[in-house]
Order: structure tokens, then C-alpha cells, then sequence
């Protein structure tokens, strides 16, 4: 076998082409060898400016990566939040839950509303806006007066879980019992025109509602008994356009003596806590040795434009120094203020709550309580095993009464959740539901309801406004 191979090998070595040498001359000199390590040997200058052209596209990165967490908004990051809450079922949140007192009593306030402002009527429509996973449906059931439910929220995962929790009520119903029809959709209920559903273009909706439409506001009006909000509109308060177009899709919604109800937090328990806040790092309004955060608004004074800037308002206590005379040292809170004054110092933010729930702004806040303009304050709330620091908008209630009343909404209701217990708790059939939904003992009478959970209630007050 060795043999045979040899020559075969012979005649494919004896077929290849001869090479000769190449006679032309290289285009390039040869490139010269560099000794090793040699091609690492950069300058200091060229190192810095190297790390310089690293760090700039680092920047050019995050940069980039705030340019899209900016576009998600808080809408987006809302939604993202309550899609990701898991759906844990009726026997955990009255057997595991840690604030299952809390769950209980919020539950009984906001059947409390329904049950007072749903009325005698029969037939009823509800347009439920921000209905997240549908934790109301069976407090419209018991009810036995409603003929259409429709649900709308930002929510995607929210409104599927929503469908499925109405049809396993449908399945539940006994041989003749009645259940609403119900619909769901996915929808920006404060940047969209919920018209374009076509169930509520259908029933009714009128696009000219607000200001500036007298036509509208005589004669105008939607198909809607109800229209409720239950813990979401103060992500309206983000802006005035969205805070606009959600009363714009409320106010179109309903018709003439419709109701439109709702539990919100309590901008009263908000302010309290900012002046409260304020107080006690001497910067509340009317301390005269607190940091001024707003601009002096006191006639000017001609000598204001001293060169030494010496202030004739303060002469009694501080007379000017004579010509040669030292200055006194300045204190601390002087040294502060003028800190303040000159941009160099940012207030920082505060916090409360307990270990149920916790409030937090993050950055500077009126003195005097009063958020002015009322848009776009914006605090984070946490609240145990159902919100993980979401961001929200204070609603200051006076303000938003008045912008209510350009989409002839007019208040009839107003009170916190603790108040509305005291009112209502002896009722012939919200007595007897309180003790049924765990909010109260049957033998005893007790509150099952600990003082944290009753702290975390009175951050929130509900109301009802009526269309006129």
C-alpha cells in the first residue's frame, strides 16, 4: 500500500505551476517591526484624551437611557407597576394578607359610596375609569340595579384579569339569577376621549363639554348614571391637560343629574404634613427665622439699592454700622437664608407613614401648604404588598372643585374615610356589611382594623359630585 502511494503523490507535486520570484517592487516599504510591548506605549496625552472619548459616550448612554425612561412618562410607568401585581385571590387577601384590615375597611368605604349615591334607580349604567382588575364588580352585583358595566384602564394585564374575574361571577350565578352585561377595554383614560369606544359613543358621550361652550353645557350631556374613579385620579393631577381631559370624559359621559364618585387621597392630610414639615426645619410661613422660599412681595424701599445693601426694614434690630465700625457676624440661619437666597441650597425632601405605608416627596414644598399651581406635585407612595413606591400627584381639593364646576360638576359629598365609618357604620345594611367583610366583629363589636391600618385609611377622603 506504502508503494502504490508514492507515485501519486510524485504526479500531484509534478502538476503544480513553478513559482519564480516577484520582480515588482513593493507599493509600501515594509512595515518595521516594533519590539514587543512597544504598540501599548501611549503619551499621557493621549490616555487622558482616550478616557476622555470613553466618558463622553458613557454620558451619551445615559443620556439616552433618560431620554427614554423621560418618554415612558408616568403613565407608562403606572401601567408597568399594576400589571405587575399579582392577582392573589379572595382567600389570601382575608386569610394572609398582612393589612387584610385595611383591604377590608377601604372596601366597605367604597361600597358605603356606591350604596349612597346609586339611589332607587333601576337599569343603571356605570362607566368605571381606572377599574384595574375589576375589585369592584361584585359590590355593582349586589347592588341588583345595574344594567351595563363598562371598565376602562391604562392596564393591559389589569383589563384581562378583570374580563376573567366578571365571567367566573357569571359561572357562579344560581339557575335565574341576574347579572349586568360588562365590557372591558385598555385605554388612556385621562390623555384618550373615551368616545372612541364605541359602547360609550354608543350609550352616550358629549365631546363639547368644559368651558367655553355654552350650547354644550344648556342642552349637552351623555347617557352615563355613573361614572366612578376609585384610587387613580390623582395620576390626572400630573398636568392641566390631563386633568382636563379626564373631567372631559367624565362630564361627557354622564347625563344631567348624573353622579360621579370616587376615593382619592386627602390633600388636606398632605398639607397638614408639609406645613407640619416646614415647622420643624424653621422654614413654615410667619417664622421670622425660617429661609424664605417664596419672593418677598413688600413695597420696595428706595435705600434697597445701597451699595452695602443694608435693609432699613430691619434697622431696629439691626442698626447700620457707623462708618468704621465692624459688622456683627452673621449666624447660622442668616448665613442660610442668604444660601437660599442665592440658589446655593435645594430643600431637600421629606417622608412619613408606619410600616403599613409610607408618603414621600421628593423635593421642594410650599411652606404654607398650599400647592400652587395645583399640577404636577408629585410625591411616591408605598403601600404593603399593593403599591411599591408608585409616583402620584396631589389633588388640592379646592382647586379641583373649581375646575369640577367649568364641567358643571357640582359637589355634594365630601368626607374622610374614619368620618365616613362614624356615619355610616350603624346603618341597617352597611352595619351588618361591615361584619360581614371583616371590618368589624360579630359578637364583639370590636374594629378589626389595627391603628396603623386606620392611619394609612385616613390619607384618603371619597366624594360625589352630581351633573348639572
Amino acid at each position: 500500500m506504502a508503494d502504490t502511494a508514492r507515485p501519486e503523490q510524485g504526479k500531484k507535486r509534478a502538476r503544480e505551476p513553478s513559482r519564480s520570484p516577484s520582480r515588482s517592487r513593493s507599493r509600501s516599504p515594509p512595515r518595521q517591526r516594533k519590539r514587543p510591548g512597544a504598540a501599548s506605549r501611549l503619551t499621557a496625552a493621549e490616555r487622558e484624551a482616550a478616557r476622555q472619548r470613553q466618558l463622553q459616550r458613557e454620558k451619551e448612554e445615559e443620556e439616552k437611557a433618560q431620554r427614554v425612561a423621560a418618554s415612558r412618562g408616568v403613565h407608562d410607568v403606572v401601567k408597568q407597576h399594576y400589571n405587575l401585581v399579582p392577582q392573589r385571590g379572595r382567600e389570601w387577601r382575608v386569610t394572609d394578607s398582612k393589612i387584610k384590615g385595611l383591604r377590608s375597611f377601604n372596601n366597605w368605604v367604597k361600597s358605603s359610596t356606591i350604596q349612597k349615591f346609586i339611589g332607587d334607580e333601576r337599569h343603571i349604567k356605570v362607566l368605571d375609569i381606572g377599574c384595574g382588575k375589576g375589585g369592584d364588580l361584585q359590590k355593582w352585583q349586589s347592588s341588583r340595579k345595574l344594567e351595563l358595566y363598562v371598565g376602562a384602564d391604562p392596564a393591559d394585564v389589569s383589563i384581562t384579569q378583570a374580563r376573567e374575574r366578571y365571567e367566573q361571577m357569571r359561572k357562579r350565578l344560581r339557575r335565574g339569577q341576574h347579572i349586568f352585561h360588562a365590557e372591558f377595554y385598555t385605554k388612556d383614560c385621562f390623555g384618550e376621549f373615551l368616545g372612541e369606544i364605541p359602547i360609550i359613543k354608543d350609550v352616550g358621550i358629549d365631546p363639547g363639554v368644559g368651558p367655553g361652550n355654552a350650547v354644550s353645557q344648556r342642552w349637552g350631556g351623555g347617557g352615563w348614571d355613573i361614572v366612578t374613579m376609585m384610587f387613580c385620579m390623582h395620576y390626572a393631577f400630573e398636568s392641566e391637560e390631563k386633568a382636563r381631559g379626564m373631567l372631559r370624559n367624565v362630564a361627557g359621559a354622564l347625563r344631567k343629574g348624573g353622579r360621579f364618585i370616587g376615593c382619592i387621597p386627602n390633600s388636606d392630610v398632605l398639607s397638614a404634613k408639609v406645613i407640619e414639615h416646614h415647622k420643624a426645619q424653621g422654614t413654615g410661613v410667619g417664622n421670622t427665622n425660617g429661609i424664605a422660599d417664596e419672593e418677598d412681595d413688600r413695597p420696595a424701599f428706595a435705600s434697597d439699592d445701597d451699595e452695602d445693601d443694608w435693609d432699613p426694614e430691619k434697622s431696629l434690630d439691626d442698626p447700620k454700622p457707623q462708618e468704621g465700625e465692624p459688622e456683627k457676624p452673621k449666624d447660622e440661619k442668616q448665613k442660610a437664608k442668604e444660601a437660599q437666597e442665592d440658589g446655593e441650597v435645594e430643600e431637600e425632601g421629606f417622608e412619613w407613614g408606619n410600616s403599613i405605608y409610607r408618603v414621600k416627596f421628593p423635593g421642594k414644598t410650599p411652606p404654607d401648604g398650599t400647592f400652587r399651581p395645583p399640577f404636577g406635585w408629585k410625591y411616591f407612595y408605598f403601600l404593603q404588598e399593593a403599591v411599591e413606591e408608585v409616583p402620584e400627584y396631589v389633588v388640592p381639593w379646592e382647586a379641583f372643585r373649581a375646575l369640577a364646576e367649568d364641567y358643571n360638576l357640582e359637589l355634594q359629598y365630601r368626607k374622610p374615610f374614619r368620618e365616613v365609618w362614624d356615619e355610616q357604620k350603624d346603618d341597617p345594611e352597611l352595619g351588618p356589611l361591615s361584619e360581614k367583610m371583616g371590618v368589624r366583629d360579630r359578637v364583639t363589636g370590636k374594629l378589626m382594623v389595627s391603628e396603623e391600618e386606620l392611619d394609612a385609611a385616613d390619607f384618603y377622603h371619597t366624594f360625589c359630585f352630581y351633573k348639572v
